[in-house]
């Protein structure tokens, strides 16, 4: 029996007519494409192509089995279609767990596009910074920064790195100018604070650096430090995850030793099947794992 993900590359080259051509349009190698034709060759005990200096041609044969391979390939894509269809009818309400930093920035502009695509989902949105129980139910979806996700029967997809970076307004950048060093960050008001685990990231920070005398202003939220820098107040360090998405921001110097930490949209496995949940956590991972990024 032959591999169903062979007609794939038979198909590609066909239409385009080189190994070199299909592996660009299915995003593969040339090499890797030579040898599925091979493959399905030998399954089926026949010749598809010809091997010309100018391309691959049609054998005879080839040309019988084309039409046989488009209708199962316009079979797949219907099928997808009616798949995607009905979970497109998905509804029901999913309870998403995040921080507000993510919910406030990354994570707003992600939930209006769902909502415009999923109208009978609602989403009940918890921004907390307390890790909730997905295995006792808390929550069916949650958008973690974490070094790495601990619990049974969690089915986790990370995102993105999460480095943390000295950020500054650009209006800040144009009266005072932009740290590019630790030692100029002494120069300059810092905006610190976030309470809980991320006062840990800050405090760490300013000690390994001899920085707690240049701090000016000490947020209880992550939010507020992100309004006072983006207000031109001074310089803080904040997750690039979320500060390289905004243009009014720019980015100094990476923190030293660096924060390894990740985004990670996370649910449980007792629910990841049901539709709706099913729904958000796809689209947010497709939607968040796009994002911009700074060059």
């Amino acid at each position: 029996m032959f591999d169903w993900n062979d007609l794939r590359h038979f198909l590609a080259v066909a239409r385009t007519g080189s190994t070199l051509a299909a592996g660009n349009a299915l995003r593969v190698s040339q090499t890797t494409v030579a040898r599925r034709i091979a493959a399905l060759e030998a399954a089926l005990g026949v010749i598809l192509f010809e091997r010309r200096q100018s391309g691959y041609a049609l054998t005879p044969a080839g040309e019988a089995l084309l039409t046989h391979a488009e209708a199962v390939d316009t079979a797949t894509a219907n099928f997808a279609d009616a798949a995607n269809h009905h979970i497109r009818q998905a509804s029901g309400m999913v309870r998403l767990t995040a921080q507000e930093i993510l919910t406030v920035t990354v994570l707003a502009p992600v939930l209006r596009d769902l909502r415009r695509a999923y109208p009978a989902i609602t989403i009940e949105l918890d921004t907390t910074d307390t890790v909730r129980d997905l295995a006792a139910g808390e929550a069916d979806v949650a958008l973690r920064s974490a070094r790495r996700i601990l619990g049974g029967g969690l089915v986790c997809r990370r995102l993105g790195d999460e480095p943390w970076t000295a950020y500054c307004s650009r209006s800040y950048a144009a009266s005072n100018g932009v740290p590019r060093t630790v030692e100029a960050l002494r120069g300059h008001p810092l905006i610190v604070g976030g309470g809980g685990r991320i006062w840990e990231i800050y405090k760490s920070f300013l000690e390994q650096n001899d920085l707690e005398s240049a701090v000016a202003i000490h947020h209880a939220s992550v939010t507020g430090i992100l309004a006072a820098v983006k207000s031109g107040s001074g310089v803080a360090i904040l997750p690039g995850f979320v500060a390289d998405a905004d243009p009014d921001l720019i980015c100094c110097i990476p923190v030293p030793g660096g924060v390894e930490r990740g985004v990670w949209l996370v649910t449980h496995e007792r629910v990841r099947h049901v539709p709706h949940v099913r729904a958000v956590m796809d689209f947010l991972g497709e939607a968040l794992a796009r994002r911009p990024v700074r060059e």
